[in-house]
């Protein structure tokens, strides 16, 4: 971004939506701050701090017999939208946005627009946005300096990546919508590798606060890993009873909350689709009670209380900008509670509004068990600390595969006894929470696969039976 002063948001939103010449506009404008460190070969690599601003325009054009160009007879509504990052004028922005839209055909996602309402004029609107400094990470990069001294006197390496920044996401709109959210986010992860690069481990935090993160925790974890894999196990391939601690269930559960869309259910076109049409919105799915939700007030996971969106998709709507949020549980008891839609969608449906929450809690309600007392009673099994490289193969039955990576291993009578090979996995996250035989409490996770976009995640350890290692890996 340029180093000059640029313009506040709320001054952008309001040029922006008295240049509107449609029925109607929306305008977002999302400001990014953030600072990073990188680490490698017990020491820092790069640091930094990095802004950016992007600005987007939805006009909404009211179409009459004749005006829509595909089709004559159509009536409705017509949505163009303009996006930039930087320094943008916002009135070209309109302008662009208002062109679009005169191409553009009915939309299937029409609906009112959200007004205003009690709390839908936050009184924040025209704060600043709040800017991170590199000074946010510098007790982490304190604390780094000991463990890289720790380190290289005992004949390993650390390597890692930690960020923290604040996105200001501001929302206006013709109806009278002024809108404001300052979403803090954070995540540090950890490497330990042997000298030789024969053994590794990883681990990984979310935090809204850097200073909340024990690094000398997570250090402890990963040179108790990195312990464990001095002695190494050969297993072929096949189906075992696993132990996933709390990030590798993120892993899994961030997959089958995207899954979650109502009209692709309807269509036939994902794994909450029931045989011979509709949709699996009351059936039981797993034996345990398990309990899947989003929530902006989840302490410790916070998030945005309203929908801002510059895209229309299946069950996410531009129409919908500043919809209020709320508590939703899309797992309720073991059985399907809901599916995810958009007004027009769930209209259409015979339900109530469902649109996605920024963050993803998996629960199984009074278990108090931690990851360490379930290894403790486990006979015979492998703990999968961590997942990688993660694909969808099939959506009708959510059938994922991916890859073992940084610590599998092998746990006799209780006690992890070695590290073993590691595989590619071939499952489903329904077959996991259908197969899954205990659960233990809820904590905070870092999915390593696809925090950038899920950070917020509170995730139970799990014991699972009959795990697909459909083959032996030869990565290491």
């Amino acid at each position: 971004m340029s180093e000059r002063a640029l313009a506040p948001p709320h001054e952008l939103i309001e040029r922006a939506l008295a240049a509107s010449r449609l029925e109607d506009c929306v305008v977002i404008v999302e400001e990014r701050s953030e600072a990073e460190v990188r680490f490698a070969n017990n020491t820092t690599t790069t640091s930094g701090v990095r802004r950016d601003r992007q600005l987007a325009v939805v006009s909404f054009r009211g179409l009459g017999p004749g005006d829509d160009p595909a089709d004559p007879a159509a009536v409705g509504t017509a949505v163009g939208v303009a996006s930039r990052s930087g320094d943008v004028d916002p009135v070209d922005l309109v302008r662009a946005s208002e062109a679009d839209a005169r191409h553009a055909s009915v939309a299937e996602d029409a609906a009112s627009l959200v007004v205003s309402g009690a709390g839908a004029h936050g009184r924040d609107f025209a704060a600043p946005a709040p800017a991170t400094s590199a000074s946010e990470l510098a007790p982490l990069t304190d604390e780094l300096a000991g463990a890289f001294e720790r380190a290289r006197g005992a004949g390993h390496v650390l390597a890692g990546f930690a960020t923290f920044g604040t996105t200001t996401t501001f929302l206006g709109t013709s109806t009278g919508l002024r809108r404001r959210f300052v979403q803090p986010e954070g995540t540090v992860e950890l490497v330990a590798r042997a000298a030789d690069g024969s053994r590794s481990a990883w681990v990984g935090r979310g935090t809204e606060h850097p200073p909340d993160v024990d690094l000398g925790a997570m250090e402890r974890t990963v040179l108790e890993r990195l312990g464990w894999a001095q002695r190494s196990v050969a297993l072929p391939a096949g189906r075992y009873e696993v132990l996933l601690p709390p990030d590798a269930v993120a892993d899994l559960m961030v997959p089958l909350s995207d899954a979650m869309s109502g009209r692709d259910a309807q269509d036939g076109r994902n794994a909450f689709a029931a045989p011979g049409g509709g949709t699996r919105v009351g059936e039981a799915i797993a034996e345990l009670p398990f309990e899947l939700r989003g929530d902006p007030a989840e302490p410790g996971l916070q998030c945005a209380p309203f929908l801002a969106s510059a895209v229309s998709g299946p069950d996410v709507s531009v129409f919908d900008n500043g919809l209020p949020l709320g508590r939703t549980r899309w797992l309720e008891a073991g059985r399907v509670a809901r599916l995810r839609y958009h007004r027009a969608g769930a209209a259409a449906a015979g339900v109530e509004p469902a649109p996605p929450v920024g963050n993803l809690t998996l629960e199984l309600p009074g278990s108090t068990v931690s990851l360490e007392a379930m290894v403790a009673g486990t006979r015979r099994g492998l703990l999968l600390t961590c997942l990688w490289y993660i694909r969808e193969v099939d959506p009708v039955s959510l059938l994922l595969t991916g890859l073992t990576r940084d610590g599998v291993f092998l746990v006799e009578d209780g006690e992890v006894v070695g590290a073993v090979n590691n595989f590619r996995f071939n499952e489903s996250p329904l077959g996991v929470l259908a197969r899954a035989t205990e659960a233990g409490r809820s904590e905070r996770a870092l999915s390593r696969e696809w925090h950038e976009w899920a950070p917020r995640t509170a995730m139970p350890p799990l014991r699972v039976a009959d795990f697909n290692m459909s083959s032996v890996s030869p990565a290491t």
